[in-house]
């Protein structure tokens, strides 16, 4: 077994990255395990135009590129790996790499991020950053006064739509049933807006495109005596179904939400085991930017460098 580590940090997306970055100026030799997916969601994300500091706009491959050299240039140690196993209950914390090798770090971030809930369709694989997004508040800007559509029922959807709404020449909001779950007064909103159209009872077959979507295949009323196929033209489509936080290994350590949220402590990004922080997507169900992830990951590395002075470690 290797010796204890200080900071182990799970995750590489902003929110880990950033935690290294401080951490790792801080004197405490973090370790980072990328994950399975190494620099996050936003590896995924062709333009980024909204995220501080790039003023022509980058992408999402290349702003995660500079956070990984950023940390590594104060001295993060970033390994690939996923981890596999936890144990909360012991002091030092035990980890478990790609199921075989086992760490022990005093104070752990957690920054796995969450993964938006798909259809289970082929095309949202090979259209994805080229007119699937699951963020309207990421990439809406630039479907600006084109025809999109968003699918889902809920309050997210509708928030979604209404907010593509004030970009786009059209909305179409894709609902499976003939009602909306959202709370009445999402409803009313959607319903008010001259440029949302709703699809009631219609689900999606397919995307078609040749290098980016222009256009969905739907089916309404599917098994009824009214079923029927449609075609909308359309430039962007929208997933607003949900999101899965990556929090499975940690939920019988630490508190989460219904959904699986991790719960952090009032202003704080400590979870309900001291010594323990979780910062970006993987904590927080409201906001979901790069920007707050990176934000909630300085304060994690902030809180984890005094907790463990305050413990001598």
């Amino acid at each position: 077994m290797q010796d204890t580590l200080r900071l182990l940090i799970i995750g590489s997306g902003p929110a880990g990255l950033t935690a290294a970055i401080y951490a790792s100026r801080a004197g405490l030799n973090p370790v980072v395990y990328e994950g399975l997916q190494p620099g996050g969601q936003l590896t995924q994300t062709t333009e980024i135009e909204n995220f501080p500091g790039y003023p022509e706009g980058t992408t999402g491959n290349e702003m995660m590129d500079d956070l990984h050299k950023q940390a590594a240039r104060f001295g993060a140690d970033i390994r690939w790996g996923a981890v596999t196993a936890v144990d909360l209950n012991q002091r030092p914390f035990r980890v478990t790499i790609d199921g075989t090798d086992e760490l022990r770090a005093h104070s752990i971030i957690i920054a796995t991020g969450a993964s938006a809930k798909y259809l289970g369709i082929d095309d949202e694989k090979k259209f994805a950053g080229n007119g699937v997004s699951a963020c309207a508040t990421c990439d809406g800007f630039f479907y600006r006064k084109k025809d999109v559509a968003v699918v889902g029922g809920g309050d997210t959807a509708c928030e979604e739509a209404l907010y593509l709404a004030s970009l786009c020449n059209k909305v179409y909001l894709i609902v499976r049933r003939n009602e909306l779950r959202a709370s009445k007064v999402m409803q009313e909103r959607v319903k008010a807006k001259e440029n949302i159209e709703i699809l009631w009872e219609h689900q999606t077959l397919g995307l078609t495109g040749t290098e980016a979507v222009d256009g969905a295949d739907l089916v309404k009323g599917k098994g009824t005596d009214h079923e029927e196929r449609v075609h909308i033209a359309i430039d962007g489509f929208f997933l607003a179904i949900g999101h899965h936080p990556n929090s499975d290994l940690f939920k019988d350590f630490i508190q989460t939400d219904a959904a699986g949220y991790i719960e952090t402590q009032g202003k704080s990004q400590q979870t309900s085991i001291e010594g323990v922080y979780a910062a970006g997507d993987v904590a927080d169900p409201t906001y979901r930017q790069a920007i707050t992830s990176a934000g909630t990951g300085a304060k994690a590395a902030i809180e984890a460098e005094r907790y463990l002075l305050a413990k001598g470690l």
